[in-house]
């Protein structure tokens, strides 16, 4: 019986330590909390099945994806109340002093449905304690079952408005970069008289952006599994596209701005490396080729057109491939690991801005719209 107290006992301090350094612990970039990322790491795997099989791509499919960030958190929920309900059920049962009923002593049945009423704090009154260590132990087992449920229902509007926050930068990325974003568009766009001005707002606001991401993904991880609103949209897609366009602004291009672009690379490449880390996406190579050398020199035609030339040269291009190779294998294996595809260089021909269409399709001032100077 003493057994049974000890496995109970092991099950309720993993139970408190996990859920401890998952809602109450700022999380740190070591790996903790265990049981949670087993959770994820196990119900991740078997949900994505569909959408690494047959569903591949299109609005159905992340529509699918998108029910997984709340599912998964209602389920390592219920499964702290579970494993803290039956610890302590396995603890009374193994100290010799289980629920009675009043028919007498009762089974181990009996035990985990009055650790339940307990832990949940009901008050039914149908099964008691019989000894004074099982009454301490009900008072004890009453108030960790209040205290979790009080921090739970703290922690859910928490993640509800860090959501937001986060979206508000993927969705200004529409019109400032398109749908997918991507770093030529932006460049094209900002081009012109103010090109400095603009592109030195654009990139200290996606450094500010890449570091509240940082923060607020390692002490949420849940958030990472949550979808943007349009399947083009991501905030992987988005730090992605920081990263292009600063590396792309410190391969040398007239009339950037090379400081506030060293300072968001770093800190994006900061976020994408750490993220990778919590979220066990291990590094890999990039396949295929983001930019092929064929999509390079478009990359250059396109931006030269626009007024905003790239450097040209074997020694730019050597820059330029050493700034992906220290940011693409960490967003390639988040991409892989949360199924987001990651941004093109450029835009495809038929890429349409989010805010053009609407339920009924695109708007008919599209094309006029598109005609004015500066977009």
């Amino acid at each position: 019986m003493l057994l049974w107290a000890i496995v109970g006992i092991v099950l309720i301090g993993v139970v408190l330590l996990d859920a401890f350094e998952t809602i109450v612990l700022p999380r740190r970039v070591a790996h903790g909390a265990w049981l949670a990322r087993l959770v994820i790491w196990a119900s991740w795997h078997l949900w994505s099945c569909p959408a690494r099989g047959s569903w591949r791509r299109g609005e159905r499919r992340e529509t699918y994806l998108s029910f997984y960030g709340p599912s998964a958190l209602l389920l390592l929920i219920g499964v702290w109340a579970t494993g803290l309900i039956g610890g302590f059920a396995l603890l009374l049962w193994g100290v010799g002093a289980p629920f009675t009923t009043t028919g007498g002593d009762a089974g181990l049945g009996t035990a985990l449905y009055g650790s339940g009423t307990t832990f949940f704090t009901l008050g039914l009154g149908d099964v008691l304690p019989h000894t004074a260590l099982g009454r301490l132990l009900v008072v004890l087992e009453a108030g960790i079952g209040f205290a979790f449920l009080a921090l739970i229902i703290a922690y859910m509007p928490v993640l509800a408005q860090a959501f937001p926050q986060r979206e508000v930068n993927v969705a200004l990325l529409d019109a400032r970069a398109g749908s997918p974003p991507s770093a030529a568009e932006l460049l094209r766009r900002h081009a012109g008289v103010d090109f400095s001005v603009g592109l030195t707002q654009v990139l200290l606001e996606g450094e500010r952006w890449a570091a509240e991401l940082l923060e607020s993904h390692l002490s949420y991880p849940f958030l990472a599994f949550y979808r943007s609103q349009h399947a083009e949209q991501s905030w992987l897609a988005g730090l992605t596209m920081i990263l292009d366009v600063a590396a792309l602004v410190l391969v040398g291009m007239d009339g950037a701005p090379p400081r506030p672009a060293r300072l968001a690379f770093a800190m994006a490449r900061h976020a994408a490396a750490d993220l990778s880390h919590i979220l066990g996406a291990r590094p890999r190579a990039v396949a295929p080729e983001r930019l092929s050398a064929a999509d390079l020199a478009h990359l250059r035609a396109v931006l030269a057109q626009a007024g905003v030339p790239l450097r040209q040269g074997p020694e730019a291009d050597r820059m330029l491939a050493h700034l992906r190779q220290m940011y693409e294998p960490f967003v390639s294996a988040l991409a892989d690991r949360l199924l987001m595809p990651l941004p093109p260089w450029l835009s495809p021909p038929e890429a349409m801005d989010a805010w053009k269409r609407t339920a009924w399709g695109p708007a008919a001032w599209c094309a006029a719209y598109d005609e004015l100077d500066g977009v």
